[in-house]
């Protein structure tokens, strides 16, 4: 590849994705790597594979935008954008509507209300808790014992599912172990997990709007679109790469950045 491209990238508390455009602002390029404890070595690491699937090298790089929990850690960024504009950037780019984004992460929650020019009406954030975020699905997967990549099947295959009272991650793994004592299906006590996680993003909204869902969590549990899809009796919206909205949102920064001189 000889032209230009732009770089985007998202350090979540838990992965870091790079996503890498071209001038047509078309994904070209993406990895993701877990963040760890070095964000700057996950981050480099991320751009290389990203560029490796480009076919582009370094020296192509017009602009970087880094967003996210560790965006202030990736020095060879040229600027920052927070992770509300752009998962905002990102879904807006794949669906021009008006619409709610729900983007459920690792360590957080988002909500973000657009209108129909993609401008950014109101947003909220999750309280500081666990509960309802991929660090709870992980917790889950640990004390059921059972591969977190191994939970969605496992929901989808529930019969009666078992609801799930607790609002903290502590109360709840205490909860599902006396669940497991009575004799409940593992199936039906994932799906009472997936449950929960989307009862707490009821609580922040009532998704009354055009729903769109991002995320790395959506992207490895699909079957929690299907749940919320249940819930408000309408489709909901995924971009192509979930886990990579944030960081295509950077990258669209990065490309209108450049064109405007920036």
């Amino acid at each position: 590849m000889s032209e230009s491209v732009f770089a985007g990238v998202d350090v979540g508390a838990s992965r870091t994705k790079v996503a890498v455009l071209d001038q047509e602002k078309r994904l070209v390029g993406r990895a993701v790597r877990r963040s760890g404890t070095d964000l700057i070595r996950a981050a480099e690491a991320c751009l290389q594979a990203a560029l490796e699937a480009a076919g582009a090298s370094r020296s192509r790089i017009r602009r970087c935008i880094s967003t996210g929990y560790g965006r202030k850690n990736v020095p060879f960024s040229h600027d920052s954008r927070t992770e509300i504009g752009c998962h905002a950037k990102g879904c807006y780019h794949s669906f021009p509507v008006a619409m709610t984004v729900v983007d459920i992460g690792g360590q957080d929650n988002k909500i973000i209300k657009l209108d129909d020019q993609g401008r950014r009406t109101h947003f909220k954030m999750n309280r500081k808790c666990a509960a309802g975020t991929g660090a709870f699905l992980e917790e889950m997967s640990l004390r059921l014992e059972i591969p977190l990549e191994d939970m969605d099947a496992l929901a989808r295959k529930s019969e009666h599912m078992v609801e799930v009272g607790s609002y903290c991650t502590v109360f709840t793994a205490t909860e599902v172990l006396e669940k497991i004592r009575h004799g409940e299906k593992v199936p039906d006590i994932v799906k009472g997990l997936f449950h929960s996680v989307i009862k707490r993003i009821v609580e922040m909204d009532p998704l009354k709007d055009t729903v769109a869902m991002t995320g790395g969590v959506v992207a490895h549990n699909p079957y929690l679109v299907t749940m919320v899809e249940e819930i408000t009796g309408r489709p909901v919206l995924v971009p192509e790469y979930p886990q990579f909205t944030g960081a295509v949102g950077a990258a669209l920064f990065a490309v209108e950045d450049w064109k405007e001189g920036g």
